[in-house]
């Protein structure tokens, strides 16, 4: 068969695929109610203008021949940004932003059913009642009416709405909406795999979230972006609820609200220096001119180990975005936000394969005018994704105030330790009940070291199952301790113990007397 022949043989093939997932997703509409019909129809539609383009491309979305390194001009250093200076009215800056938490996952990464915003970080406060007591803060602080929106997923919103009437005496107008649901893809067939619209059943699995990059459309179709425009609301922090170090940047603000040259900026991404652990992070370039989010998903695979290195590519998405409003009315009118497409596999408990099609909101930073990098401290981003990452933000390595986490002036580097723990501490119910951070020493300024408490009275690690390894590791001049105990074992550290460069293992108990 001719070149051609066999791309015309594959458009037929295309054609033919879209009418059966037209024809499937047809017959899902028919089964929602009368009161669901027009959200589960933009849904749907939605679906299937993702599932068009899915099928026209090809590879990865970037030719590597393209990416440039960005202009100076395009990635600011954040002391730049904050040399300017707070104007006096402040207060009518704040007024006109919005602050938007991507609250659309649950915990099961940690072994948690429910909402991940409403695991318990520090001090028996959740992700979601931090972030309302800064915003709080900032109301009664500047006296301003900044509201709080939380883009909630099906699997997160009905859970997340009972929880928001605690806080129904906050300073805090705080609003929901949806992200949509789209149904999952067979891999073999490329069909819808629901039936219908509901959850139960052979659907339990059916539906997914289609992941942040979707907040334009959702954000647009809930009516909440034309309500905010409406108050003169000019820009929106978007960030995910379980980043404690994305807070309001009030200099951040200032530099979108009063540009220096005069030049409205539609489109913010902070950017942090990339660390070893950083290598798979999203990286900003320049491609065929504008600013662009590329993701190692993008990456052909004889440049991968080019894009992990720290040298070339150094800095990476902390997805803290600060996009104008009017820009994303403007774009979604236009059908004109383009995002790659993210192809990401499941099995399903029964084992059948799918895929589900997703977009990043990061991703987007091409589509808008003028958008701009700021290289900011690593202290605003500090996600907590594990347990030990939980293990660093229970302990006084940080000091909590008006639900913003500050590190330890005491503490001598920059960086946070690196900190693994074990797999039997990787479910927060476990990790709860044995590890507990214990307070430093008065006056010690050497936080190198992490003082733990387990179920024993001040046992380092204690496992009763198979052999499991609790390892902290920090990543300073102190050298790194790696703590091992085995099946049967008991390892004891008492308090006030420091070590520097050292594996611990076997079967030790140290006792005072």
């Amino acid at each position: 068969m001719s070149q051609d022949g066999a791309s015309q043989f594959q458009e037929v093939i295309r054609q033919e695929l879209e009418l059966s997932v037209k024809k499937e997703l047809e017959k899902i509409l028919t089964t929602a109610p009368s009161h669901e019909f027009e959200h589960t129809k933009k849904d749907l539609d939605g679906f299937r203008k993702l599932f068009h383009r899915f099928l026209q491309e090809k590879g990865p979305s970037v030719d590597w021949g393209k990416i440039q390194k960005p202009p100076e001009d395009s990635i600011q250093p954040y002391e730049k940004i904050k040399a300017r200076g707070l104007p006096d009215n402040i207060s009518s800056v704040l007024n006109k932003l919005v602050v938007v938490k991507l609250n659309g996952g649950l915990g099961t990464s940690m072994g948690c059913k429910g909402p991940k915003s409403l695991i318990g970080v520090r001090n028996e406060n959740t992700f979601l009642d931090l972030t309302v007591q800064q915003i709080e803060h900032l109301n009664k602080t500047y006296n301003t009416d900044v509201p709080l929106v939380l883009m909630n997923s099906f699997n997160t919103d009905e859970d997340t709405k009972k929880i928001l009437q605690k806080y129904n005496h906050c300073r805090v107008k705080i609003y929901t909406f949806n992200q949509s649901r789209y149904p999952r893809i067979n891999k073999e067939s490329l069909l819808p795999v629901a039936k219908n619209v509901s959850f139960s059943g052979e659907n339990t699995e059916a539906w997914y979230p289609p992941g942040h990059g979707d907040i334009y459309a959702s954000f647009y179709n809930s009516g909440l972006l034309d309500t905010f425009i409406g108050e003169g609301k000019e820009y929106i922090f978007v960030s995910n609820i379980d980043n404690l170090g994305a807070t309001v940047d009030l200099y951040i603000l200032n530099h979108l609200m009063n540009p220096p040259n005069g030049k409205p900026c539609e489109f913010v991404m902070e950017v942090t220096n990339k660390t070893r652990a950083d290598v798979k992070g999203g990286t900003l370039t320049q491609y065929e001119g504008k600013l662009r989010l590329v993701e190692i998903a993008q990456v052909p695979k004889a440049h991968v180990d080019e894009f992990k290195s720290v040298s070339k590519f150094k800095i990476f998405n902390t997805n803290n975005l600060w996009i104008s409003l009017a820009a994303v009315k403007r774009l979604q009118e236009q059908n004109a936000i383009d995002m790659e497409i993210i192809v990401n596999p499941k099995t399903l408990d029964g084992g059948l394969n799918v895929i589900q099609l997703e977009t990043a909101v990061g991703a987007a930073i091409k589509s808008f005018e003028n958008s701009l990098g700021i290289n900011v401290p690593r202290s605003r981003f500090l996600p907590v994704k594990t347990t030990s990452d939980l293990l660093l933000v229970m302990s006084n390595l940080y000091s909590l105030n008006a639900g913003s986490l500050t590190m330890s002036e005491k503490r001598e580097f920059p960086t946070v330790p690196l900190v693994k723990l074990g797999s039997s501490f990787t479910k927060v119910r476990n990790y709860k009940d044995d590890i507990r951070p214990l307070p430093y020493p008065a006056g010690d300024k050497n936080f190198s070291c992490l003082n733990l408490r387990t179920g024993a009275e001040w046992a380092m690690a204690t496992c009763s199952e198979e052999e499991h390894v609790l390892r902290t590791l920090e990543h300073s001049e102190q050298g790194t301790v790696i703590i091992i105990a085995n099946h049967g074992d008991r390892i004891d550290i008492p308090p006030g113990a420091v070590l520097e460069n050292k594996i611990v293992s076997g079967n030790l108990r140290i006792l005072d007397h």
